[in-house]
């Protein structure tokens, strides 16, 4: 269990002063400017010692994301853009942290910035964080005011500015480069990559997308150095994590831990233990909703971080857990999840645009019992028809929950469909016709 001397958001509940002198009292803002004059390749390297991987769901090292960035200028501005577009369906860490902490946010684009040669980075946020972008703004004009951002920011000799980007709430926009289309003002749709965002990103230059926990844990982690952050977690999945836990758990909560520990102490220390207990435990998304599904004998072992997630064939994610009960009908769960990746596909991709209407309608079959037994194997070939084939990854996001449904509840699927025939048999027998349709009735 993490100690409440190594958490990083050490106002993640909004219990202190989140202005910048409460900030300051925690100790944020501390020596920016000495940790800047140690250099670029000295920041890189530390974040490559760290094994910080990307908290925004792919799990890309951050420091080796990083040094993608040109070392030298061929006469373009090069960008730092943050991924404040929080759309995961379960996931709202980073909104704690733009809303109670944004500090941390705002000094870590300043030294990820300057260690990637930028001048320039632009935060751009969801379209509905309406009072998180109203005390992210009021953060950033506190910051100008006391000369921590601007001309010679924080006494480092370096320029920068940061710029606050309201989006209008759309969930393509989370991924990189739909988010960069519409930062620009076009129409928030994915590239193709090549080119990535680190040869011709923002306004074709050279850009590096991060998400907000990504950045907001830099200055502590060069401040405390690569080997305190890298001391939690088990190898390859190093430091501490922010977890969003929802669903049919006594305590829902937001809470920072080592990555590493395991569900069951997660659960137990924080959220007050399952619903109606551990008995009544039937399934659980472990990082937000594009990630499958895990049934309960597998997840109550789980270690909760990227690699032992990957190996039980699911993911860590965003770390937003999502806890469901015995009383939850899984299937109507992933429909639902089915109907938003059909509803927020941005249609530029066919596997997507058909696909994802296709799998919500035989979705809507099964949680009916309608369906024939047959479909459900024609479903899951569908997901890996869709999976791996479009520009992005909403195609995968709207693919893997059927996937872990099907693998992990394919029994609940046909049972339902077996109990839906045996109805309509009986009904259809009651009215005087065998499942044939053939009259039972005595003519003679």
């Amino acid at each position: 269990m993490l100690q409440d001397q190594d958490r990083i958001f050490t106002n993640i509940y909004g219990m202190h002063d989140r202005s910048l002198r409460g900030a300051q009292q925690r100790g944020h803002w501390d020596g920016t400017a000495k940790i800047l004059h140690k250099g670029r390749d000295w920041i890189i390297d530390e974040m490559k010692a760290s094994g910080l991987r990307g908290r925004g769901g792919a799990g890309f090292p951050t420091g080796l994301k990083w040094s993608f960035m040109p070392k030298e200028s061929d006469g373009r501005p090069a960008y730092l853009v943050i991924n404040a577009d929080e759309s995961e369906p379960g996931t709202c860490k980073d909104r704690e942290i733009m809303r109670h902490d944004p500090h941390t946010l705002i000094e870590g684009c300043l030294i990820a910035s300057f260690a990637m040669n930028s001048h320039a980075c632009y935060i751009y946020i969801r379209g509905e964080y309406i009072r998180e972008r109203e005390a992210l703004q009021i953060a950033i004009d506190e910051a100008y005011d006391a000369g921590l951002l601007g001309a010679n920011a924080a006494g480092s000799g370096w320029n920068f500015d940061l710029y606050l980007h309201h989006g209008a709430g759309a969930y393509i926009c989370g991924e990189e480069t739909a988010l960069l289309e519409s930062l620009e003002g076009k129409k928030g749709m994915p590239r193709m990559k090549p080119p990535f965002p680190a040869g011709a990103g923002l306004y074709g230059c050279p850009t590096t997308v991060n998400n907000v926990e990504s950045i907001a844990v830099v200055p502590t982690i060069l401040r405390r150095g690569s080997e305190w952050f890298s001391s939690f977690g088990r190898p390859n999945n190093a430091g501490t994590k922010l977890f969003a836990i929802s669903g049919h758990v006594n305590n829902p909560c937001v809470v920072e831990e080592a990555m590493s520990l395991s569900f069951e102490e997660l659960i137990e220390r924080h959220c007050g233990g399952i619903r109606g207990g551990w008995s009544n435990l039937k399934a659980v998304i472990p990082g937000g909703a594009s990630v499958p599904c895990l049934p309960a004998p597998i997840v109550k072992e789980a270690i909760m971080d990227f690699d032992w997630l990957r190996e039980q064939r699911s993911g860590l994610g965003t770390a937003a857990v999502i806890v469901m009960d015995q009383s939850t009908d899984v299937i109507k769960a992933i429909w639902r999840l089915s109907k938003f990746y059909k509803h927020e596909s941005c249609g530029q991709c066919t596997p997507c645009r058909e696909g994802t209407g296709w799998m919500m309608r035989v979705m809507e079959r099964l949680v009916t019992g309608e369906a024939e037994p047959h479909e459900i194997d024609m479903l899951l070939d569908v997901t890996k028809q869709v999976e791996g084939h479009t520009i992005c990854a909403l195609g995968d996001a709207a693919a893997w929950p059927i996937q872990g449904l099907i693998r992990h509840f394919r029994d609940e699927i046909e049972d339902r469909i077996k109990h839906k025939r045996a109805g309509r048999a009986r009904a259809v027998a009651a009215e005087g016709y065998d499942s044939d349709g053939k009259s039972t009735q005595n003519h003679y």
